[in-house]
Parts: structure tokens; sequence; C-alpha cells
């Protein structure tokens, strides 16, 4: 009878936590947790990462950018709603920078479209698997070397990687982590975006610009870890997001089939990033 009662206490006291680790939780924007995946999302958001060019139809470049993954600061890193009393606050620092390979496609008449696709290799406990798109039109202003860009892109895909409770967080003492397993959350970016960017291409060589955009995000995260008494956290967190983005990069065009570009990416209420890629094609 004892042990009936001892099991049945047990149960009354597991079923709210189980509850909780399972329960959708949707942040306000000014949160913390809003707050950091507005900071993962500068550096996946598929930008124009070089030279604004009106192609001749049929042209291909192929190429590879390496973006630079800024982490949040402290206090951000605290989640303020959906794990509150979490004072070391979630692991932010994943990894310094990671590639994106690229391709574009001149459609003619100054259109082209552009994709990319990170596969899922793991590197240093970080997981991604995301494809970008874009579809642009490039035109002359007047005639000298300025060109005017209007695009619009798309990140999706997910990252798995161990947010919520890495390895110094489970040996952490007090931490909700605390003998725990590893997680391996999964963030989903989910971002759209239309910008607009002027270039000048009247030196042969050196190709700068300057653009501004707005983004759309709606990440969606869920937890995935194993706490000390077995209980298995999946809570799903969603929150929708809008940003303005400014950015500004020039291409140094090495030969007629090597490019090299740098760019300056930043959503000034979060992040700033920077790329580099290069790019080859006829």
């Amino acid at each position: 009878m004892r042990m009936g009662r001892a099991w049945l206490g047990w149960a009354i006291g597991f079923a709210p936590s189980v509850l909780a680790a399972q329960a959708l939780c949707t942040p306000p924007k000014n949160s913390n947790e809003a707050k950091l995946f507005a900071t993962f999302a500068v550096p996946l958001a598929f930008s124009q990462s070089g030279a604004l060019e009106a192609a001749p139809a049929s042209r291909i470049r192929v190429g590879l950018e390496i973006y630079y993954l800024p982490t949040a600061d402290s206090a951000a890193s605290i989640p303020t709603v959906c794990h509150p009393g979490k004072p070391e606050g979630d692991n932010t620092d994943l990894i310094f920078a990671a590639p994106r390979p690229r391709i574009a496609v001149a459609l003619g008449r100054g259109f082209a479209v552009e994709a990319s696709w990170t596969p899922p290799v793991r590197l240093s406990g970080v997981q991604a698997n995301l494809v970008g798109f874009a579809l642009s039109r490039t035109s002359r202003l007047g005639h000298g070397g300025t060109v005017l860009s209007l695009r619009g892109h798309g990140t999706f895909g997910v990252v798995h990687a161990p947010i919520t409770c890495d390895d110094r967080r489970i040996n952490l003492v007090g931490s909700e982590c605390f003998g725990g397993t590893r997680s391996d959350d999964a963030y989903h970016p989910n971002i759209l975006g239309v910008d607009a960017s002027i270039g000048w291409n009247s030196s042969a060589t050196f190709h700068p610009y300057i653009g501004t955009g707005y983004n759309h995000m709606a990440p969606r995260f869920k937890v995935n870890f194993v706490n000390s008494d077995g209980v298995h956290n999946q809570q799903p967190i969603e929150v929708d997001l809008n940003r303005v983005v400014l950015f500004a990069g020039a291409t140094w065009q090495a030969s007629h089939k090597v490019g090299l570009s740098g760019e300056i990416y930043s959503a000034p209420s979060d992040a700033v990033t920077g790329r580099v890629a290069v790019r080859v094609g006829r």
C-alpha cells in the first residue's frame, strides 16, 4: 500500500514536468529567446555576397562562401520565458565560421537565379542541412557603370546543435542540464527576404555595392535533451520576427573567370556578420 502511494506521489510530481517539457512556448518579440534566434538568422540569410551584374543568358558561376557566426551577448543567451531560472544561459558559442557552396545561373534580360545547399556534415557538434535560393533582376542605371539589383531570397532547413545543454552545462552543478545528456536541439531559421542594392562596375576589376533589405523570419526551435530524472525535454519554441538589414561589399575580378568577394551584412538590432566568397565561371 505504501509503495502504491509512493508511486502515485512520484507520478503526480513527475507528470507536470513531462507536460512542461512538451508544451509549446511562444516568447514575445522582445524576449531573450527571440533575440537569440534573430542573432542566429543574420549569418544564415542568403545575401547578395558578390558584385551585381546583368550577365548574358546561360552564364553559370559556382562558388564557395565562408560566413562568420557571431555569438549572442551573455545577457541575451539567458532564457527569459521558455526556460527561466537558467543563469548560465544557452550555448551560443558554436563554431566560428561555416561554408556555403553557391551556384548562380543567368536567365537573360538581367534575371538570375541562385541556389545553395549546405550538406548535413557535423562540425564541432553542429550539423546544418540548409538550402538557400534567390531570384534577382539587375538593370543598368543610365549609360555609366551604375547598376540596380532587386532580389528576393529564402533560407530553409535545419541546424542541429547542443544549444540548450552542451558538455560544460551538463557538468555544471545547479544547472537544469546537470547530470543529463548533451542536447541535440533543432533550429529551423525559415527566412524570407527582399533587398535592393546599387553597384558600380565602371572599373574592370573592382565592383563595390551597397544595399538594404527586409527579412521575415519564422524561427522554429525544438529542445532535445534528457535530464537527470530521465525526462525527455522536447519543448517546441515558436516566434515570428521582422528585421531591416544593411549590407555592403565588393568583388575583385582577378580574371575573366575568377572573382573574390567580401561583404559586411547586418541586422542593426541583432548582429553583424562578414562573408568572403570565391566564384568561378565563364
